[in-house]
């Protein structure tokens, strides 16, 4: 009798669930599926038993487990669909600010080189045009350093002042022949000779930190682009986090309650969960948006174009001088050392080099400022460089808004409207297991703290990879940015350290190999010496005319604010 009884009872229970089946249909589900594009197969039209679900709770379901499973399958696309949509403002400006930079630096570079060679050529006319190479050689290295060539600047500047020198000396001494095994002597007295006088040094001094503060920015710009592009691509969402969010956004059409949203809190501990290792970013992208807005300050600078262009213009035309000045000394000091070389039975007159360079150059005040193409070329380029100011003061802003931005990745997804049912004390939002308030706290950011996450499982003790990949990345930017700041190029320092980047500037260690035409490089490289220059007297030859030009470009980019 008692068994009896027990089934008696159960089978009047069963009756009572079943009619309590009847009482809530699904059709509210199945419209809320055909709206956001599911096509199944089969919706129940009433709840049914759910012993099948493996994520949603078991009891009365309106959901098959054909539906549970796509339901997992799409929260994942909703999730890495978020992600994207969020981040797409801060990639979006990595991407426009990285290109609108560098096209004006390269821009720089052009309009520079045009405007010297117009001017040499209608100015000097064959002299300029034998010699030239000098020049075209020192715009295809800076411009081979700026895009991220295996190029020493410091180097390079002296070698270039060597060249000058050689080019000089065979012109003001026509009436020699001057082998290349003599120039190769030459260059070993620059040092000693100081031709030019302190220019070189001041100007090398300027010109490294320019194209050191330019290809280092760009690049950074580059880097923060690719990292911001890389992780918020999310395709690697753990089961523990599919999970998670499946159960969050999808569980309450299995309830019945397609419009019911999450309760903001529940939103966050997911979010939490599930970009645990987006969270570890932050510190290291914080500290790489500080080194960019400093490197940002060497791209304003405390001075404006004309108060940047008119000491250095001043001080190239000193150098000129002073190497026309002290022409015989230099010669005589050269043929002390190198010995006298043969006669080549012509005279500088009769070469005509007289003829071709018989105006001395002379410092010009301000308003003797020259009205050649230079002159436009330079007026052209500080339009320009005002420009360029705004888009600094623009960058400036932004870089700031994206400070943090990793870590707040969850407060951005879990906005009311957006995702969440809005106050955090809603009783009207889903908390996981039925309509109601959602008690448990909000964990804190990162990876260490999701040990008690009450929504995902999360493995404290196993960082993402890749994610630890793009905080190198970030590091390393960081430390070249820091360097870039104090005038240091790290790629001639400790090239180990060079771990990953791309972009402007990016990759290339001292290993680096180029195709590039080094024949203007060749020489033995000599560091400009800083005692005065010997004295002197003859005519110089005009391709110096071109280094105020040149300056433009370094001055340009180096320093100075535009007021």
């Amino acid at each position: 009798a008692p068994k009896q009884t027990i089934i008696c009872t159960f089978s009047v229970l069963s009756v009572a669930a079943r009619a309590d089946f009847k009482a809530r249909n699904c059709s509210e589900v199945r419209d809320a599926c055909i709206a956001k594009g599911f096509r199944f197969a089969h919706v129940p039209l009433q709840e049914i038993p759910g012993d099948h679900l493996r994520v949603c709770p078991q009891g009365n379901t309106c959901c098959t487990q054909e539906m549970e499973d796509s339901f997992g399958q799409q929260s994942k696309q909703d999730f890495e669909n978020l992600v994207d949509e969020t981040s797409h403002e801060l990639r979006s400006t990595f991407v426009s600010r990285h290109k609108k930079f560098d096209e004006f630096f390269l821009e720089l570079l052009e309009n520079t080189e045009r405007s010297l060679n117009e001017m040499f050529v209608r100015t000097y006319g064959k002299p300029y045009m034998q010699n030239s190479e000098v020049f075209q050689n020192l715009f295809a290295e800076l411009k081979r350093y700026y895009t991220g060539g295996n190029v020493n600047l410091e180097e390079m500047l002296n070698d270039f002042w060597s060249r000058l020198l050689e080019r000089m000396f065979t012109l003001l001494n026509s009436q020699y022949i001057i082998t290349e095994d003599y120039l190769e002597c030459i260059s070993k007295y620059t040092d000693q000779l100081k031709p030019f006088g302190d220019v070189p040094r001041k100007l090398k001094a300027q010109v490294t930190r320019a194209f050191i503060a330019a290809r280092t920015f760009v690049q950074g710009l580059s880097v923060g682009r690719e990292v911001a592009h890389r992780v918020s691509k999310v395709k690697f969402s753990t089961p523990a986090c599919i999970r998670a969010l499946t159960k969050m956004l999808y569980c309450p059409f299995c309830q019945g309650m397609p419009a019911v949203k999450p309760c903001k809190n529940y939103c966050l501990n997911v979010m939490k969960g599930c970009l645990a290792n987006q969270a570890d970013l932050d510190p290291e992208w914080n500290q790489y948006i500080d080194a960019m807005l400093l490197v940002a300050q060497r791209l304003e600078g405390p001075f404006n174009i004309e108060s940047v262009m008119e000491p250095i213009d001043v001080k190239i035309s000193e150098a000129i001088m002073n190497m026309q000045e002290n022409s015989a000394q230099v010669s005589y000091r050269v043929f002390q050392g190198c010995g006298q070389p043969k006669p080549s039975g012509m005279s500088r007159s009769t070469r005509g080099v007289s003829d071709v360079f018989n105006a001395r150059f002379r410092p010009y005040s301000p308003e003797e400022r020259p009205t050649t193409a230079a002159g436009t070329s330079l007026d052209r380029l500080r339009i320009v460089w005002s420009a360029m100011q705004h888009s600094v003061v623009d960058i400036k802003e932004k870089l700031k808004l994206s400070k943090k931005f990793w870590s707040s990745l969850p407060d951005e997804m879990c906005v009311e409207g957006r995702l969440t049912a809005g106050d955090a004390s809603d009783e009207q939002c889903w908390n996981g297991h039925t309509k109601g308030r959602y008690f448990p706290e909000v964990q804190k950011d990162g990876l260490t703290n999701q040990v008690n996450n009450p929504e995902v499982g999360v493995d404290i003790t196993r960082p993402d990879t890749f994610i630890r990949q793009q905080i190198m990345a970030l590091r390393v930017m960081t430390n070249k940015l820091k360097n870039a700041y104090n005038g240091n190029d790290i790629y001639f320092q400790d090239s180990s350290d060079e771990g990953s980047g791309s972009g402007s500037g990016s990759g290339c260690t001292e290993a680096c190999t180029t195709d590039m035409d080094l024949t203007a490089t060749e020489a033995p490289i000599v560091e400009a010496d800083r005692s005065g220059p010997v004295g002197d007297s003859a005519t110089l030859p005009a391709p110096s005319v071109a280094l105020p030009t040149m300056l433009a470009l370094s001055a340009l980019a180096l320093h100075r604010q535009w007021r």
